[in-house]
């Protein structure tokens, strides 16, 4: 079946009892397209997702994979997506190779073909040396390659991936990100939900954001940015900041916020050239040795707290919708 879009949300809403917990969306996947879905703790994202993957039933709307309703048409929708959830969903008493070709079995492959596809992808995402060893000796990074694998197993052409790098090392991550560039570079459609801003941006051709289940934002990483482009800030560091610096640095004139990221100090303003004047004021006064200097545009997680009022924490969204707590300058 030929479809304009890999995945359209049409008017899609969910409520709870009487809790709207997805407010009538609308949005278009592309075929090919690494689509991002951001949004604070209870804004809906996990709702919206369920909904895309045939788990939870619209309330009202509709939800298509390449055409098929998801409802209406779930076996032939269902056989075009993998789905990676935030959690590893492996048998850890199982093998890799088991894993495969087991939940190739469940899609009703033939023995050759699960057993062909499983080689495959064994070899592709480098664990074909170790792919008879149970998985409970595997590291996290490891089994998050075998999730994927598995969601890929029928050849899907339509893949969720829920935090796929969350709580991983930075070689992990750098591999799976590789990975999901090569796939997606091959034509794979990528719905990548997750709470990494520095991700989305570098991932994403581009990001919904939604809030309050509503979708508050779509467009590219740039463009979004282009939305908060009053959010300018200076960024430095020094050789030895007193425990005042935050302080001092906020008593600037022209600044409006400073926040301390590790060892640098960002800070925001609408005047880089004479806060930059300043700062150097600031440290020549004090003694102090700036070794970090830059200015820098909005960032991707700029445009979310301009958005939402809210700092995104790395935390899932409750299952059924329900709003969590999530502080930030704002409130909820």
């Amino acid at each position: 079946m030929s479809a304009k879009y890999a995945i359209e949300a049409s008017d899609l809403t969910k409520y709870y009892g009487s809790f709207l917990a997805v407010d009538h969306i609308s949005f278009q996947v592309e075929p090919g397209e690494v689509f991002g879905f951001l949004g604070p703790n209870g804004a809906g994202k996990t709702t919206t997702t369920r909904m895309l993957t045939g788990v939870s039933i619209p309330s009202d709307g509709r939800a298509t994979i390449q055409g098929y309703d998801v409802h209406r048409q779930s076996v032939q929708a269902k056989a075009l997506m993998g789905i990676v959830p935030d959690t590893s969903n492996v048998y850890e008493e199982l093998s890799a190779w088991d894993n495969l070709t087991f939940t190739g079995q469940l899609y009703g492959m033939t023995k050759a073909d699960r057993e062909r596809r499983a080689t495959e992808l064994l070899e592709r995402f480098q664990l074909a040396e170790r792919r008879h060893e149970k998985l409970d000796g595997y590291s996290r990074g490891m089994k998050r390659r075998v999730c994927i694998a598995m969601a890929l197993i029928n050849r899907s052409s339509i893949l969720f991936l829920d935090e796929p790098t969350a709580g991983l090392d930075v070689q992990s991550v750098v591999t799976i990100r590789n990975l999901i560039r090569h796939l997606n570079e091959e034509g794979l459609t990528v719905f990548l939900t997750t709470h990494n801003m520095e991700e989305a941006s570098q991932m994403c051709d581009r990001i919904a954001i939604i809030n309050h289940g509503r979708i508050a934002a779509i467009d590219t990483p740039e463009r979004l940015k282009r939305t908060a482009e009053g959010l300018q800030s200076v960024e430095v560091a020094f050789d030895t900041p007193p425990r005042t610096t935050v302080d001092d640095l906020t008593a600037i004139a022209d600044v409006s916020e400073v926040r301390k990221q590790g060892d640098k100090f960002r800070l925001y303003t609408d005047n880089p050239p004479r806060v930059l004047a300043a700062v150097w004021a600031y440290a020549t006064t004090r003694g102090l040795q700036l070794i970090t200097v830059n200015t820098l545009g909005p960032s991707l997680e700029d445009v979310f707290v301009t958005l939402t009022g809210i700092r995104e924490e790395p935390r899932t969204d409750d299952p059924k919708g329900r709003r969590g707590r999530s502080q930030g300058r704002g409130g909820q």
